[in-house]
């Protein structure tokens, strides 16, 4: 399909040992192994994404010793696999802190960015901002002292119409269907009225006002391109989508087509999420794998 990468999304709590962090299971690592000698195999290269649930996030935004422990974890993670090819193996600090303080933030990813120095001397560090990992958290953050890291980002906007029909964020989310893009207040209108609270309704008529395009797609990346070029950095977008079982089928192309588009524009590398969940770019038919031909033409890619 044209792909050059896989950012490897990894749960660290089932390896994480409480007071020995650094000692990481050989049995989970073996597994570990076997995943990323598969993707290297293909001729791709590996984001070892570190994506714990919120409960090991909260800990870290709280728990100083945690935060130590954690840094023993990443110095080993790393040390293991940094034998590996820098140019196809990247170290992603950690998804989406959640991190609500994001001075509390920036010093815990300089330590933990250390650790994975220490573990790890050649490979390419993926730092990224606060909270939800949005632009404007990243935009808040200062680089690293470090030459050979990136910054990423996550861009969702507008949450109303990317997460249509979630049932797993804001509750009245999963009433919206069908919001088209570009957004209008007459399209806006139609679906507004299967919400059943008028708080709900109004936000739904906002979208459709605020008139969502390209070029307000474009203003938003923008600044992140901006940003990277005033601090002298790389940056990349490694999550953008639209949950796919209630978008319009014609809107969440466009969309993914405008994000794409403003991406490279800027020169800015991108992962889409994600493979074969809600957001995919395959679907899965019992054994068969079924690539989606509007989502690969919308990243200007194509069906093998």
């Amino acid at each position: 399909m044209g792909f050059d990468h896989v950012r490897l999304s990894i749960n660290p709590q089932p390896m994480f040992r409480e007071g020995e962090a650094d000692a990481i299971p050989k049995e989970y690592l073996g597994y570990l192994d076997e995943a990323v000698q598969n993707i290297l195999a293909n001729d791709l290269a590996v984001i070892l994404d570190i994506h714990p649930a919120s409960e090991f996030k909260n800990r870290l935004a709280k728990d100083d010793g945690f935060v130590e422990q954690f840094e023993d974890f990443w110095r080993a993670f790393a040390k293991h696999y940094g034998a590996l090819d820098p140019n196809f193996v990247f170290f992603e600090i950690l998804n989406e802190p959640e991190s609500q303080d994001r001075y509390r933030w920036a010093g815990i990813q300089a330590k933990l960015a250390a650790a994975i120095r220490e573990g790890a001397s050649q490979n390419t560090i993926i730092a990224t901002g606060a909270r939800w990992s949005a632009d404007d958290d990243l935009l808040f953050l200062v680089p690293l002292r470090d030459a050979n890291v990136i910054y990423s980002f996550h861009f969702y906007e507008p949450q109303i119409f990317t997460h249509q029909g979630a049932n797993w964020a804001v509750d009245f989310w999963h009433f919206a269907h069908g919001l088209a893009y570009p957004s209008t207040p007459e399209s806006a209108e139609r679906v507004a009225a299967e919400e059943p609270e008028a708080a709900n309704r109004l936000y739904v008529i906002r979208y459709g006002f605020e008139r969502w395009n390209g070029a307000r797609i474009e203003a938003e990346i923008s600044q992140v391109a901006e940003w990277a070029r005033r601090y002298g950095v790389p940056a990349i977008c490694d999550e953008f989508g639209v949950y796919r079982k209630y978008a319009d089928a014609n809107s969440r192309p466009a969309w993914l087509t405008d994000v794409r588009s403003s991406l490279e524009r800027h020169g800015m590398g991108w992962t889409m999420w994600d493979y074969s969940g809600g957001f995919g770019v395959v679907a899965k038919a019992g054994s068969e794998t079924v690539p989606d031909e509007p989502t690969l033409r919308a990243l200007g890619l194509k069906a093998p």
